[in-house]
């Protein structure tokens, strides 16, 4: 029932903010608040600027050492980048990957909205599932978490490359994207590399016991959700089970790595587990930035 998803979110969202608050000081919207800054004009270098802001191009003509001006932008928008492929169906009757992937997006969403920013999202799987365009005020966050809680994915494909240069092209100005997937996917590394470089990105990785803790039930049939194609394989097998527990450890490692590499924000989660903690933790470092 979408009233019992709205109460969900609410309650969730109230835990998180009383959370945050208690343990940090300041503005919670400074969890969602980027660099904020938008490029007006330049001036000449004085004693005790941020050597960051230099623009080397222009100093570099010989006319002097110059500076870049900014100016905090007015509206700030958050993006929500969502994975619905067939691999987020994964969990049980109660709860997936993609029930928590909703459940989170619609928490950050209602929090995000009452510190007045614009909020906007694309559901994707290999397709655009779902785009809601940025805006802000509470009638649109209600908007999108209904929207968000009846979507049915058509496709169970995935097209992580496909979502993200969709983002970068409908995200004209500097926002906070903020992507939650499984990252079960190749040859997206360089446009996520460019989605950073451009935007104030955090990246959710959700994971589910499921996929690493097999139950040794001997010789079954495994279907993949995406594929739909059905492989025979030993859940008994200790050479499998440690295979499947190792690429699953590898790509979390992989996505942590390439996090720190990029100047990302980046938090795993297991979508069985209290989510409270993990992104009271990811508020925290965000706050310290």
């Amino acid at each position: 029932m979408i009233e019992q998803f709205i109460t969900k979110i609410r309650q969730y969202e109230i835990r998180i903010r009383k959370a945050v608050n208690a343990d940090m000081r300041g503005s919670f919207r400074s969890v969602f608040k980027g660099s904020g800054l938008e490029f007006t004009d330049l001036r000449e270098y004085q004693y005790g600027d941020d050597v960051r802001t230099i623009d080397w191009n222009v100093s570099a003509k010989g006319h002097g050492t110059f500076v870049k001006i900014f100016r905090e932008e007015k509206e700030q928008t958050v993006f929500f980048l969502l994975d619905v492929s067939g691999s987020q169906q994964v969990g049980d009757a109660t709860q997936s990957k993609l029930n928590t992937a909703k459940e989170i997006c619609g928490v950050l969403a209602l929090s995000a909205i009452q510190e007045a920013s614009h909020v906007g999202l694309l559901c994707f799987s290999d397709q655009k599932e779902k785009y809601i365009r940025p805006s802000n005020g509470m009638k649109h966050g209600y908007q999108f978490i209904t929207e968000l809680y009846k979507l049915k994915p058509q496709s169970t494909k995935t097209n992580l490359a496909d979502g993200i240069l969709f983002t970068l092209n409908v995200l004209k100005r500097r926002s906070v994207v903020i992507f939650i997937s499984d990252f079960i996917d190749t040859n997206y590394e360089h446009s996520l590399r460019a989605l950073a470089r451009k935007h104030d990105l955090v990246m959710i990785h959700l994971r589910d016991q499921r996929e690493t803790n097999l139950p040794p039930l001997g010789i079954i049939p495994m279907r993949d959700p995406e594929t739909n194609k059905t492989t025979w394989v030993n859940t008994s097998s200790p050479w499998f089970r440690k295979r499947i527990r190792h690429e699953f450890s590898q790509l979390g490692q992989k996505m942590e790595q390439f996090s720190r590499q990029n100047d990302i924000n980046y938090v795993g989660i297991d979508s069985k587990a209290d989510y409270v903690g993990p992104l009271v933790k990811l508020f925290k470092v965000r706050r310290q930035r």
